[in-house]
């Protein structure tokens, strides 16, 4: 049971998510299944590149990284993706930047 493979030595936990439950972000790739997504084939495209979802929940991933479910608008599917899997759609220096909902709407 050592041969687990980590994306880096970086335990990303160790400070707060980037993306906050609401935020609207952007897929930087095509996401495509691997076997973990239920009622889908392996392969079947999830997520297209540039898709724009919002982040409903943070769960975390061998307490390494965290994991943002993100419900993408075109598809329709919820998806777990990593940081380095996503773009902020609005960036935003800290967390005083991080707009309102109601602000969003009038944008």
């Amino acid at each position: 049971m050592t041969n687990i493979v980590r994306d880096s030595e970086v335990v990303e936990i160790s400070e707060p998510p980037r993306f906050n439950y609401g935020e609207k972000v952007r897929a930087k790739r095509t996401i495509r299944n691997d076997g973990t997504y239920a009622g889908k084939e392996i392969g079947d495209i999830l997520a297209k590149k540039g898709e724009e979802g919002y982040v409903v929940s943070i769960g975390t991933f061998l307490q390494q990284f965290y994991i943002y479910g993100v419900e993408f608008l075109e598809s329709g599917n919820r998806v777990g993706m990593k940081r380095k899997e996503l773009d902020a759609v609005i960036e935003r220096d800290d967390e005083e930047d991080l707009p309102l909902p109601m602000e969003l709407r009038r944008a």
